[in-house]
């Protein structure tokens, strides 16, 4: 028993840092997962941090494919989370058994991912350890981000020069070589998994963690069709999109990640959605020591020859290199000198002096030829870079086309000077000189890394998501809420609050004002006239359903109203009326001579009212009489009369 409460029933698995059991709530009754650090960290305090921190980042986020957190707690020297259980498997038990996916199987498992990292990434979270080990697959089917215990918040992330946390696997290039991590960096590491998915095997390999990290740093992500053929082509744009080196080039955050996905899936026909190209690699058995959340120190290795002999102090001015236990060996290309050979003299003939008349005239005619050919180098083959800077992005495009120029790329950055959207410089730079056909990179302001929520109290929706957008947020979900002091249609608040500075691109949640709440008059019973008439006076518009019912109202009458009395509508929302066609006509039974009792019963049974009428002085509970005959029809819920014997 753990805190008096969690009954521990077995191990589940061991991680680096915590080790997960399947325990019970003995006081809720319900089965669930209990994340315990272990012993040895329990008195780092950073390390408690950020177990809390996970419990606290989870527990806002509360997204459906986000494994849940229920409580957080400590006895002695445990310290645990109280976890959703997730009955299933991961997604690195999935690659170890089956290899490479369907990539329809691959895109089934990344959007729900990229949905639950969306959510994070858009409540100012960076989960920073994405790997199969943390996505888990339901037994029916529930893909779920699990882990959170590297989350930060991306207003936090700073450049550590010491050590960083992750998976050498899964880290993108800015973690290995500054130690930063952002929304980019998530991103990045589903790229990776999804490669993962689609071929069976990891893109970079490596006998010790620092080549790994190397190949991150240093090469570009193959394409998942070098080692299966035949994989589309959308899914090798989608790889290399979200594993580009730059993180300025990838998708800004999972969101966009998501939208890319989707638009990949829908390019892709049936037969390269379920179809497995011949060729796919399989997942060697178990994780290795590469998939396992570590602490890995951002160290210069010492440089080496291929022998593994150290260089002198003065050949060390290479690159930094993260490594982790062992130095990189760097194999030195070395390039030879061509061998010099004499250059063969013929003897010198008759012709020799003629030759050298030759020469001169060729000279002179290169001379012309070189004149006529200086204006096509100098002028005619190159052109300047136009003046771009503070131009918006379609702007600067638009002028490169003009001038025949082709765009490189867009790369993206923070300012504070530059408005959000606008180009903050050039590359080659404004009026340098550059061939007719070459390409420029443009680069766009992101606006402030952070900025104040503007105050949006009051103002219409539409106005509202584009102030958002102007200061560089993104519309978040929207809610309704009745409200006396705020119009119909206006914001009534912002979530965080205005005034509060929040990263840009992050989403900012919008509360709209359904207006004061109308009371729904009761209309039953009333002509459809006067039930329009009331129901438009309240406020509200009238539909008439233009199927009739039976009903104990007159005919033409209201028989229904689609919203009941007293209900809380907003002005302006529609209420549907049902006319009635009277009551339905049924035989009445024939009940003579029955008990009065079980005459009253079988006339109810058939949907009338009973009056009984005891004949005086009584002498017997038989029925003499009853008010319509039997076998007659009569309307259902009128009521009858039935009479027993008297004197």
């Amino acid at each position: 028993m753990l805190d008096g409460r969690y009954r521990v029933d077995a191990r589940i698995a061991v991680g680096g840092m915590a080790t997960v059991y399947r325990a019970v709530d003995t006081r809720l009754d319900r089965v669930l997962a209990l994340k315990v650090m272990h012993p040895g960290l329990a008195a780092d305090a950073s390390f408690v941090e950020r177990f809390i921190r996970e419990a606290k980042s989870v527990a806002r986020l509360a997204h459906p494919n986000v494994v849940g957190v229920f409580d957080q707690g400590a006895q002695d020297q445990y310290v645990y989370l109280a976890m959703e259980y997730i009955a299933g498997c991961t997604l690195r038990d999935v690659l170890r058994e089956r290899g490479a996916l369907q990539p329809r199987a691959a895109l089934d498992i990344l959007e729900p991912v990229l949905a639950a990292l969306g959510a994070a990434h858009r409540a100012g979270f960076v989960h920073r350890d994405m790997k199969p080990e943390n996505v888990l697959i339901g037994d029916d089917g529930r893909v779920k981000v699990a882990d959170f215990g590297l989350v930060r918040a991306v207003d936090s992330v700073t450049s550590s020069t010491g050590s960083i946390l992750g998976t050498v696997s899964y880290l993108a290039p800015e973690q290995i070589e500054h130690g930063t991590a952002d929304t980019r960096a998530d991103v990045y590491a589903c790229g990776v998994v999804l490669y993962e998915m689609l071929t069976g095997t990891k893109p970079h390999g490596g006998e010790t963690p620092a080549q790994i990290l190397y190949a991150h740093l240093h090469e570009g992500m193959p394409a998942p069709s070098a080692a299966v053929p035949g994989l589309a082509l959308e899914l090798d744009e989608l790889v290399a999109a979200a594993t580009a080196r730059n993180p300025d080039v990838r998708p800004d955050d999972a969101v966009a990640l998501l939208a890319l996905a989707r638009t990949a899936r829908a390019a892709l026909d049936e037969e390269q959605l379920d179809a497995v190209p011949p060729g796919a690699h399989s997942m060697a058995a178990g994780a290795g020591a590469d998939d396992r959340t570590s602490v890995i120190p951002r160290a210069v290795p010492t440089p080496v020859t291929p022998a593994g002999v150290p260089l002198p102090a003065e050949s060390a001015g290479a690159d930094p290199v993260v490594n982790r236990t062992s130095r990189l060996i760097m194999p030195q290309r070395v390039e030879e000198e061509p061998e010099r050979r004499p250059v063969p003299r013929g003897p010198r003939d008759r012709f020799g002096n003629r030759r050298g008349l030759i020469a001169v005239v060729t000279a002179l005619l290169l001379i012309v030829g070189v004149g006529a050919g200086v204006w096509y180098i100098n002028s005619g083959q190159f052109t300047r870079v136009p003046a771009l800077i503070g131009q918006s992005e379609d702007a600067a495009k638009r002028k490169l086309d003009g001038a025949g120029l082709d765009l490189k790329k867009v790369d993206r950055q923070f300012s504070d000077t530059v408005e959000r959207g606008q180009v903050i410089s050039t590359d080659p730079a404004t009026g340098a000189r550059i061939r007719g056909n070459g390409s420029v990179t443009l680069v766009v302001s992101r606006g402030p890394e952070t900025a104040p929520v503007p105050k949006l109290d009051g103002m219409p929706l539409a106005q509202a998501r584009s102030e958002l957008q102007k200061a560089g947020f993104a519309p978040g979900d929207t809610t309704s809420e009745f409200s006396d002091g705020v119009a119909q249609g206006a914001v009534i608040r912002t979530d965080p609050p205005a005034g509060v500075k929040r990263h840009t691109d992050s989403a900012v949640a919008l509360v709209v004002s359904k207006g004061a709440p109308v009371d729904t008059p009761s209309v039953v019973g009333d002509s459809v006239a006067d039930a329009t008439a009331a129901l438009q006076g309240a406020g509200l518009k009238v539909a008439v359903s233009p199927d009739q019912v039976d009903s104990q109202q007159e005919a033409g009458k209201v028989a229904a109203q689609s919203a009941p009395e007293h209900a809380r509508l907003t002005k302006g929302d529609t209420v549907t009326l049902t006319v009635s066609k009277g009551p339905r006509m049924v035989p009445v039974p024939t009940v003579t001579g029955q008990k009065a009792d079980d005459a009253q019963k079988a006339l109810e049974a058939a949907g009338f009212k009973v009056k009984v009428d005891r004949g005086f002085p009584f002498l017997s509970d038989e029925v003499s009489g009853q008010s319509v005959a039997g076998g007659t029809p009569a309307p259902e819920g009128s009521t009858i009369t039935i009479t027993t014997k008297g004197l």
